[in-house]
């Protein structure tokens, strides 16, 4: 059963080297790409199940005993967030087939998805700093392609700022890990995190963690280092900027909870309270970025910044509660906003473009497709019974048990103006009515767009409704977090304790 934990590696890789071989047979590598995405899903959702029922799996590649060798490790947050990658990979995939056009596909575009889908899987379970530099690498490369595919000017021009401060991060990345690596000894997680519990260097460990602080916070998008987001993830096709606005930042999240959940926790009131205030930075100036903007993926592309903001919030409360909430408002969060990108597209398609003031009547004309609109964004402004709301609701309640009285006021003032935003869109595009020379197209939405935005809405809406399984899933996942010593066991043996 140790080999579920390689196969969301694995089954991508493979897909990508096939997608390859089946350049030739446009339709046989849309096959090919769509089976893969659904072999990763079931993979991710296997592994899931597994770790939920038997704990945290651990596999030593090459049976070098850690921390000499490769470890991955999937606890219940690594599990759930690949189960999550396959849940929109899936989505995208199936979305690709009715959005990219032949030439991108001719130029390797199923491959480097999947190749950015093994990125993103191996950031998740890698059990070492230097392989998810690795990691980090292979989504960079694979996502500055996917950005810049087809040579338009927009794209090149947010391509060369996402890779510039990119390449900041990882170059910020490196420089700390040799540092670490020179003051430790290791890069293995679950040893680093008894190194530094035996006190070393405590001074030089807490510049570190700033240093990591910084590298992980550009991958997430965080205050005040989130600028590259918004200036990109508007210019590609949209099915890249779904799969982008679904995963890429929420693997920098993923990166700060594990770093500052197990290896930087020997000054939490600096470093998470660093944390605490870089949250409430960055759910303000997002939110008041989207309310400034006029362009749809633009209003969207500054909302991941602000929910990204309440990520991390529960990150910074630290503790039980707010690390669930945190795990919580992820699983929220990816198929949300996956599903917004979504939506835009097909509105793009039937209004032929994304500009506001260019948009309108689409209530009228495709009501279906403005209640598929509306499931997404009020979950997002946090209305209930849909999963925003339960996610907001267990931070809010996690800021107040904490005592952090003017971090919950300002949360819910940033739902407030969320809820504005999305109600701009829905003006806009949905309700007013079109102009004359921009009139709703009557052709009609083809399966492969429509498919994928009902699914992801019928899970927000389930999560929603059955929000009390997921929240203890979410609850489990940060018990493990809360107490590293089970991280730690699994991979080092029952000796090791930190």
């Amino acid at each position: 059963m140790r080999a579920l934990v390689v196969l969301p590696v694995l089954v991508p890789l493979a897909t990508a080297i096939a997608c390859l071989a089946l350049r030739p047979w446009r339709a046989a590598g849309r096959a090919a790409s769509v089976l893969g995405a659904l072999v990763h899903l079931v993979a991710a959702a296997a592994l899931l199940y597994r770790v939920d029922g038997a704990g945290i799996q651990v596999m030593q590649m090459g049976d070098w005993p850690a921390p000499y060798g490769i470890s991955l490790v999937a606890d219940l947050l690594a599990a759930i967030m690949v189960t999550l990658t396959g849940v929109t990979g899936l989505a995208v995939a199936v979305y690709s087939l009715g959005s990219i056009d032949a030439e991108r596909e001719a130029h390797g575009y199923h491959a480097l998805f999947h190749v950015l889908l093994m990125g993103v899987s191996m950031a998740f379970l890698t059990g070492d700093l230097f392989n998810l530099y690795v990691a980090f690498e292979v989504m960079l490369m694979a996502s500055f392609v996917l950005l810049s595919l087809g040579g338009e000017r927009a794209q090149l021009e947010g391509a060369v700022k996402y890779v510039t401060l990119n390449l900041l991060s990882s170059a910020v990345f490196l420089a700390a890990v040799g540092v670490l690596y020179g003051v430790a000894g290791t890069l293995n997680m679950a040893d680093l995190a008894l190194a530094v519990q035996r006190g070393t260097a405590p001074g030089l460990v807490a510049t570190l963690a700033c240093l990591f602080l910084v590298a992980f916070g550009i991958k997430a998008a965080v205050f005040p280092l989130f600028f590259w987001l918004p200036a990109s993830y508007h210019t590609p096709p949209v099915a890249v900027s779904a799969l982008f606005a679904g995963l890429l930042t929420k693997v920098g999240v993923y990166a700060l909870v594990r770093a500052f959940t197990l290896v930087f926790t020997g000054d939490t009131g600096l470093t998470h309270g660093l944390i605490l205030a870089v949250a409430v930075l960055t759910m303000v100036t997002g939110v008041l970025g989207a309310a400034a903007q006029f362009e749809f993926r633009r209003v969207l592309s500054f909302h991941i910044v602000s929910q990204i903001g309440y990520m991390v919030l529960g990150l910074g409360l630290f503790t039980p509660l707010a690390l669930a909430g945190t795990v919580f408002y992820l699983i929220h969060h990816i198929v949300v906003k996956t599903n917004l990108f979504l939506v835009a597209g097909i509105v793009k398609r039937l209004g032929g473009t994304l500009d506001l003031g260019s948009l309108g009547g689409l209530y009228r004309r495709r009501p279906a497709l403005a209640l598929l609109f509306l499931v997404p964004a009020f979950s997002l402004a946090g209305i209930p019974p849909l999963s925003g709301f339960w996610g907001k609701l267990v931070l809010v309640k996690a800021g107040l048990d904490s005592g952090h009285y003017a971090v919950t006021a300002t949360a819910l003032g940033v739902s407030l103006l969320t809820l504005f935003s999305m109600t701009k869109l829905w003006n806009e595009a949905f309700w007013k009515e079109p102009p004359e020379e921009s009139p709703v197209s009557a052709a009609p939405v083809p399966w492969t767009l429509l498919g994928p935005v009902v699914a992801l809405a019928a899970i927000t809406v389930a999560v929603g409704l059955g929000a009390g399984p997921v929240f203890d899933l979410a609850s489990r996942a940060a018990a493990q977090l809360a107490d590293p010593s089970q991280y730690v066991r699994a991979v080092l043996g029952e000796g090791a304790r930190p």
